[in-house]
């Protein structure tokens, strides 16, 4: 279906304000949001991309309406796990939390403009040659596999690449100055780890791209939807992350619920290219009468398979252990370290917030208390150096000495 150029200009026009505004009122000024800024935003994201969605109904009909849920759903989904390394990014180059919210938009917005070029080189590829749904197909039924493999939050290394390229070929100074990009160290500028982080992010980003862009074109081939879907799944990702970020280890079942909806895609698309068959070697080049998967169909098993994963995850004992072990250990992390909080209150909310985590590891079954205690030495290390620097700082504080720096 040809989309009217009003339609572009209407969805390129809200995209690039929605943009705009993300910058200029919540990025520009550096500071960490709190829980429930980040909940209404997201909200609001999610809102705007749905209310688009119903738009796209009205005008377009309800098969148009359906394939754009169904590629925003599965694009918000894929995005999610996305956040495990962005995590891991953010922790590697110790960004301070005031400056995370920068790093994330632009890395993400550099992602989206990068994803418009595949979007427009893969709609191109699949007018002119029918086979590369078979590509497409087996693509994600390899991704499938791959994410069937015992991971760990460590285990998430798409970043891997992207991360050696950029610290070779971009020099930057070990320390941060506030949300800058460029310092000034004795009369000379040179670049923060700042630049190194948008980079790393940005270029993560694009990685998940090279499944998830085949992914929705597995679920309609019309260009715009193809395009809005992906750009409202990336919008308010900033948001999600904050979020989410306590929860994210929670969701130990997410990465199977994702590799049964690439696996099921992969079969859409291999069916779509046996239907349209003109490959030499495949019944002589004529179509294969199979029966092809609805969109509908499509919408539906991805909304039942991420609301099951999602649930069993969050009713999962082992996910609260997971989650705890995971947050203790980054919140003891930044509390040590001097050089990713300088802000003396945001340190001791961090301590605080410490403390509740081993609360809750201590309020988990035996069984599981007792296997963290006995496998994680260095977590248990780590959590004891916190707890004697804290006491020496309330030691220091209430001497009325400067604390250690």
């Amino acid at each position: 279906m040809t989309v009217p150029a009003l339609a572009w200009v209407c969805a390129l026009a809200l995209i690039a304000g929605l943009l705009l505004f993300d910058f200029f009122f919540h990025v520009r000024s550096a500071h960490t949001p709190s829980l429930t800024e980040a909940a209404i935003w997201s909200a609001a994201y999610v809102g705007v991309a749905v209310a688009f969605g119903f738009g796209v109904w009205v005008f377009g009909g309800t098969t148009m309406g359906v394939e754009y849920f169904a590629g925003y759903i599965t694009e918000k989904a894929l995005s999610v796990d996305n956040l495990f390394v962005f995590l891991i990014i953010l922790t590697t180059f110790r960004v301070p939390s005031a400056a995370q919210q920068k790093v994330l938009l632009v890395g993400i917005v550099f992602s989206l403009v990068v994803r418009t070029g595949f979007i427009f080189v893969g709609a191109t590829l699949i007018n002119r040659f029918a086979w590369v749904f078979y590509v497409f197909g087996a693509a994600l039924l390899i991704t499938a596999g791959n994410m069937l493999k015992p991971e760990s939050e460590d285990s998430h290394s798409g970043d891997t690449f992207v991360l050696r390229l950029a610290r070779r070929f971009l020099r930057t100074t070990d320390h941060y100055d506030g949300d800058k990009l460029v310092t000034v160290i004795d009369g000379r500028k040179q670049l923060t780890p700042m630049l190194l982080a948008m980079v790393a992010i940005g270029g993560t980003d694009v990685l998940f791209a090279l499944d998830s862009i085949p992914a929705i074109f597995g679920l309609t081939q019309n260009v715009f939807l193809v395009f809005t879907a992906t750009a409202f799944s990336l919008l308010g990702l900033r948001q999600l992350f904050f979020l989410l970020e306590g929860l994210l280890d929670r969701l130990i079942y997410l990465g199977f619920g994702l590799a049964a909806i690439l696996a099921f895609i992969g079969v859409k698309l291999v069916l779509h290219a046996l239907h349209a068959n003109n490959v030499p070697f495949i019944n002589d080049g004529d179509p294969v009468p199979v029966t092809e998967i609805s969109t509908a169909a499509s919408l539906a098993v991805i909304v039942v398979v991420l609301l099951v994963t999602v649930v069993a995850s969050l009713l999962s004992p082992a996910g609260r252990a997971q989650t705890a072990v995971a947050n203790a250990r980054r919140h003891a992390t930044r509390y040590l370290d001097l050089g990713y909080e300088a802000d003396q209150a945001l340190r001791e909310r961090t301590y605080a917030e410490m403390i509740a985590e081993e609360d809750t590891i201590a309020a988990l079954p035996s069984k599981y208390t007792r296997r963290i205690r006995e496998g994680e030495a260095e977590l248990m290390a780590l959590l004891e150096q916190a707890h004697i620097v804290h006491a020496d700082r309330i030691a220091r504080m209430e001497a009325g000495l400067p604390l250690r720096m």
